[in-house]
């Protein structure tokens, strides 16, 4: 027997899509910030290929990550329609903002954020599932560092290979790479971020009792999580393309190589382990990993400052807004 309302069912779903079509929008430059700005290829190209990579990503990945925001964080037995539109507008209220000012936060934290500030607001703390939502605090901290790990080693691996190399052979090489490596980004990027929206959608339909007694993704849900994700990736994010790609640091086709196969290293662990991780955090601690091999200053730690900030205010700020709303939602229930 369902409990709820079909009609708000639809609509959260829609909403939820919706979520995932501006996740896409507000993510694309994780994609094609550094291919871009490293004119390997045009931003139009750049958007098309993302976009490609971003849905075929269905087909190399399980559900792990999924399932972690489904069933992982708090207890499905509390979840109901008005919590996950609560936490769906949280997270698109704030994804819109930092989106409007140029800030590359993340999308999926927005997310976690939104669905915890609900849960909490309607029935306290005991519902939330601490190992779960442990792992997703740690990933803060660890996804950046290891990107930036990484593409540090890489890029002094790639230094040393090459270094008896002229810069147009090295650059010729690279150019050719980075299509591989921003395709590498893309993959990743779609098999963990998308999941995330099927996580939600699937336990809205299993709360609903629209899926049975068992907790699964449906295909319908899968593909057109993927779908919306590629569609919002091929609209782009401008702004944040530009913060990305120009702003942290000067890169080229090496470094541009480094930050994305780093960070897509990273992502492959994170999404094969279920930990929804932010692919912004990662690919922004890529780029100032290979940039800080040049030059501690070739880094402009100004602009990474005001995105670490971002990042630090963007669960509680998301949480916030969907504890708003779901007492609005309560006034009018």
């Amino acid at each position: 027997m369902m409990h709820g309302s079909l009609p708000l069912v639809i609509f959260c779903i829609l909403l939820a899509l919706a979520f995932d079509f501006l996740n896409g929008f507000h993510d694309a430059a994780n994609s094609i910030a550094t291919v871009v700005s490293t004119r390997v290829l045009k931003p139009h190209w750049a958007i098309l290929w993302a976009s490609f990579f971003n849905f075929i990503a269905f087909a190399f990945f399980g559900l792990h990550v999924a399932s972690t925001i489904g069933i992982g964080l708090i207890d499905p037995s509390i979840v109901n329609q008005e919590m996950i539109l609560a936490a769906l507008i949280g997270a698109i209220f704030w994804n819109i903002f930092t989106w409007y000012f140029g800030l590359p936060s993340s999308s999926s934290h927005a997310l976690i954020g939104g669905l915890l500030g609900a849960a909490i607001t309607k029935s306290g703390f005991a519902p939330l599932k601490l190992w779960g939502i442990t792992k997703v605090m740690i990933a803060i901290v660890i996804s950046p560092l290891l990107g930036m790990l990484l593409g540090l080693l890489l890029m002094y691996l790639m230094a040393i290979l090459f270094f008896n190399s002229t810069p147009h052979k090295v650059n010729a090489w690279f150019r050719k790479l980075q299509l591989v490596s921003s395709a590498l980004i893309s993959v990743s990027h779609g098999g963990n971020d998308a999941q995330k929206t099927m996580g939600i959608i699937a336990i809205l339909l299993f709360s609903s009792h629209l899926i049975g007694d068992t907790f699964y993704v449906p295909f319908w849900v899968v593909f057109s999580c993927y779908l919306m994700m590629a569609l919002g990736t091929l609209f782009g994010g401008w702004r944040i393309i530009k913060t990305m790609g120009m702003k942290i640091t000067k890169l080229k086709p090496i470094s541009g190589f480094c930050a994305e196969t780093a960070s897509a290293c990273t992502i492959f662990l994170a999404t094969w382990l279920g930990i929804p991780v932010s692919t912004t955090h990662t690919i922004t601690g890529s780029i100032v990993g290979v940039g800080t091999l040049n030059h501690i200053r070739a880094v402009r730690w100004g602009v990474a400052r005001n995105i670490v900030w971002a990042w630090v205010f963007t669960i509680p700020a998301a949480g916030f807004i969907s504890a708003i709303v779901w007492h609005f939602e309560a006034l009018f229930h």
